[in-house]
């Protein structure tokens, strides 16, 4: 085949090869955006289910209470006539804000917290710590077993403990009389430290799982470093790893805050063996429980909860940017 063919068959590849468009830049780009894209949507979906649940169980809950909260239903007092519900704006509101008998469950169950959400974090950050600092084998066991507490439900933990509490038939009581202690836990100066050593019993190996996660994620060449410099395993413990952790003890004590705040089954399944210890109106959601279901003023016990909530809230705000402010 002469060169003059060659050239020829070669002239209308290179024309065909010339004449397709190559795409531009732009659209070479928004392609890739679009892949991405495609690829977030997949990463989200999984989202999804705890999104759905939130919207339905927390925030529609949350938005049927606000608008329950600005209605009132009134009965004039006679049987033949039917209750009217009626719009009265914050009237609710202002009611709850000169509610005593709900502040003072209030202030009790934060004085409660601001003894209990400290001991707890520092006995979860001291089991974290054991578990580093020895092999990941004992560590695994270990785990384990200060987890079981976290996973029992609650009343039946609670049911348990009020046996073991019990002054006739719980364990507790004769054990401490042998060193010459007699302590009741369902006296009015001792049921708070019966309740609270429930609380950190049950919560310790929720929050030592995090923490002793967090743990795991240290670079163990910092911990090398520090021993070839000379550290002790106690100045490794708090000039390192205590740092390292400081943003997931804000989590771990936000968490608790709002959980001790929002205390209800453990004061109530008390309240069955000390009624006069133990009030009805005990707690803040003792309170919201009372006018609900034992008055039965759905709509004020409404407003109260969207009060607790915003306590909540703006407590978990501050403590959050306390935190953070420490931090830098």
């Amino acid at each position: 085949m002469s060169s003059a063919t060659k050239t020829s068959e070669a002239g209308p590849a290179r024309s065909a090869t010339r004449s397709t468009p190559l795409p531009s830049t732009g659209q070479r780009s928004r392609r890739r955006m679009t892949w991405r894209h495609v690829q977030s949507l997949k990463g989200a979906s999984f989202t999804w289910p705890f999104v759905a649940g939130f919207a339905v169980f927390t925030v529609l809950p949350v938005l049927l209470g606000l608008g329950q909260s600005f209605f009132t239903v009134k009965s004039s007092g006679l049987g033949f006539s039917a209750a009217q519900t009626s719009f009265t704006g914050f009237d609710n509101f202002l009611r709850a804000l000169g509610d005593e008998t709900f502040w003072a469950s209030m202030i009790r169950v934060a004085v409660y917290a601001a003894v209990m959400v400290p001991v707890t974090m520092i006995v979860s950050l001291t089991m974290a710590l054991l578990l580093d600092a020895v092999r990941r084998r004992v560590a695994n066991r270990f785990r384990l077993l200060l987890l079981i507490p976290y996973m029992i439900p609650g009343i039946v933990a609670t049911m348990i403990w009020l046996y073991l509490y019990s002054p006739n038939v719980g364990p507790i009581r004769p054990v401490l009389a042998l060193v010459g202690l007699d302590v009741n836990f369902f006296a009015g100066n001792m049921v708070w430290v019966g309740i609270g050593n429930l609380v950190v019993w049950g919560t310790i190996g929720f929050n030592m799982l995090i923490l002793y996660g967090s743990l795991q994620a240290v670079p163990r060449d910092v911990f090398e470093a520090a021993r070839v410099d000379g550290a002790s395993e106690i100045r490794i413990a708090f000039s390192i790893k205590v740092p390292y952790v400081r943003a997931t003890l804000v989590l771990t004590g936000l968490l608790s805050i709002i959980g001790t705040l929002q205390i209800f089954a453990e004061p109530t399944l008390f309240r069955t063996v000390s009624p006069e210890t133990i009030t009805k109106d005990f707690t803040p959601t003792m309170v919201i429980y009372n006018q609900a279901f034992q008055v039965g003023n759905l709509n004020y016990a409404a407003a109260l909860s969207i009060i607790l909530a915003l306590v909540v809230g703006i407590a978990s705000a501050v403590i959050y940017r306390l935190a953070n402010r420490v931090d830098k």
